[in-house]
């Protein structure tokens, strides 16, 4: 492969990578309506590419669920969660979590509490940055999640969680902490426990982090849902 070959691949890489995020991000803030067809042609002509990245990038979000293609009609946004999904999701996390917590808990020297204070500084010098702060908040949730559940050592466990594709579903829904600092909280209280070897600790403040994260998200359903959780919530109620 000549110089000039691999440079344009490398570029199209790129290209392909830029169009995903900016077509992801447009998604999760609601730019792009749910339900909405993507015309192939519109979207490239905006984002300045030809239409390869583009078909490159629809396929991508396809595979996170949040596209989905109809022979005949092309990529469209899929729906945003209903509520009794919502409930389901978290209903799944209950289930996940707090043991993927309670198992990273168990031995203070191989424990990831060192990866998710890292993690925390992150979001730390974040939350006064309000210009990014859903994109920056998101990413640190899918983070430090993940960070929780990798250590529980479970593969299959961790590729069920990773299809669910949870945090870019939520997101579409509602800001429900916009500058990070009740999830901080939240998270700073699971990090601690895990660093103490405390198992119950942490399994307990996964377990409530997850039902305050329940309440936050179903406000996009309106005050009624959100005042009146146990209608909804089920086993997630405390």
């Amino acid at each position: 492969m000549t110089a000039s070959i691999a440079s344009d691949v490398s570029m199209a890489k790129v290209a392909a990578s830029d169009v995903y995020s900016a077509l992801r991000q447009s998604i999760l803030d609601g730019d792009i309506a749910p339900g909405t067809r993507i015309n192939i042609d519109a979207e490239s002509r905006r984002l300045g590419v030809s239409q390869t990245p583009v078909r490159e990038a629809l396929q991508h979000l396809e595979g996170d669920n949040l596209l989905v293609y109809n022979p005949g009609r092309g990529y469209s946004t899929t729906p945003l969660l209903s509520l009794a999904e919502l409930r389901s999701l978290f209903e799944f996390r209950l289930l996940v979590e707090p043991w993927a917590a309670r198992s990273a808990a168990v031995d203070r020297l191989s424990n990831p509490s060192a990866a998710l204070r890292a993690e925390l500084k992150v979001l730390e010098l974040q939350v006064d940055d309000t210009a990014n702060a859903s994109q920056d908040l998101l990413a640190h949730d899918a983070r430090f999640h993940d960070l929780i559940l990798s250590s529980a050592g479970n593969p299959v466990v961790q590729q069920a969680y990773v299809q669910t594709h949870c945090h870019l579903h939520m997101f579409r829904l509602y800001p429900p902490d916009l500058d990070g600092r009740i999830t901080l909280t939240e998270h700073r209280g699971i990090r601690d426990a895990i660093a103490a070897a405390d198992p119950a600790a942490a399994e307990e403040a996964m377990s409530e982090h997850l039902r305050n994260s329940f309440h936050r998200f179903a406000r996009a359903f309106g005050a009624g849902s959100a005042a009146s959780p146990s209608a909804a919530v089920g086993r997630i109620t405390p």
